[in-house]
């Protein structure tokens, strides 16, 4: 099925995206470094199950406008999100699709708004509770490098684009071990190739571990009206246990089962690591059209 694009505007800017069928609203997000082509398999699968599935380029990913005043906190990204469906002509209907950075969006977006949302599949970024337990140790804390530098405003542009991107290459490679990324980094690198773009999403890292503001009381308020509270819905929630970006244990997945909503799932996707959906798209594609159809 080949998807199809077009372009919206929500939370006053313009957005692109690709989507496939037409019916209730599947909202699926994108994270970094990434593009909505990472959904290019569960978008016709959506689509085949009667949805509109829709994939939009997140803000300030190419072709997505760059917002001109800057903004990038994530509950400003929360908001994207709930006005999309509004902006898409989404019902109480619609279901919701988020991996890494689309994961803790998608968190956020359901927990704020939700009546707007029937169900939500969050994938290999946890909720916020597991976040706070895995986020200060050394393991976790050496494995968001990343993010760290990213704040070195004078030279991570400079860094990351250097060699036709290979840092992002070395990204996909530790974070999907053993998985061909070929076909995905064009599409990732042709969002970010710009340097204004690139700039875009590292705004992303800079305000939410912006090394001055993080753990402020400033800084929990704000994240705290993005995702502090749990969605209402049923979750499903998935994870590789090979990611090489964020790192969960049995324990860590049992807890969240027991802090989601009744009729939520949390489980593994073996033979994964982080880019799961293009890793095992049929068994990833099976598992969430299952779980969407149960309610």
């Amino acid at each position: 099925m080949e998807l199809r694009q077009g372009r919206v505007t929500a939370n006053g800017l313009d957005f692109a995206y690709l989507e496939a069928g037409e019916g209730p609203l599947a909202l699926c997000l994108h994270g970094f470094p990434d593009s909505p082509y990472t959904y290019r398999h569960l978008l016709p699968a959506l689509a085949a199950a009667g949805y509109r599935a829709v994939a939009p380029f997140q803000r300030g990913f190419a072709p997505t406008a760059i917002p001109a005043d800057g903004r990038y906190r994530l509950i400003d990204r929360v908001h994207d999100g709930n006005r999309l469906h509004e902006a898409l002509g989404g019902g109480s209907d619609a279901v919701l699709v988020g991996h890494d950075w689309g994961s803790s969006m998608a968190h956020g977006v359901a927990a704020n708004e939700p009546e707007r949302w029937r169900r939500v599949v969050l994938i290999n970024i946890p909720i916020a509770p597991i976040i706070a337990d895995v986020f200060p140790t050394y393991d976790q804390i050496k494995r968001f490098f990343y993010a760290w530098f990213f704040q070195c405003s004078a030279i991570a542009g400079a860094v990351v684009s250097a060699i036709d991107m290979a840092f992002i290459d070395r990204i996909w490679a530790e974070w999907s071990p053993g998985y061909d990324a070929t076909e995905d980094l064009v599409h990732a690198k042709a969002c970010l190739r710009d340097p204004a773009n690139l700039e875009a999403a590292f705004g992303y890292y800079r305000s939410y571990f912006d090394p001055q503001r993080i753990g402020t009381a400033e800084w929990a308020a704000e994240n705290g009206a993005a995702y502090g509270t749990l969605p209402p819905q049923p979750v499903l929630y998935l994870h590789g246990p090979n990611d090489g970006c964020c790192a969960l244990d049995d324990a860590a997945m049992e807890k969240t089962r027991t802090l989601l909503a009744p009729g939520s799932e949390a489980s593994w996707v073996e033979g994964t690591g982080h880019f799961l959906l293009v890793e095992k798209p049929a068994q990833v594609n099976d598992r969430i059209l299952s779980f969407l159809a149960a309610g």
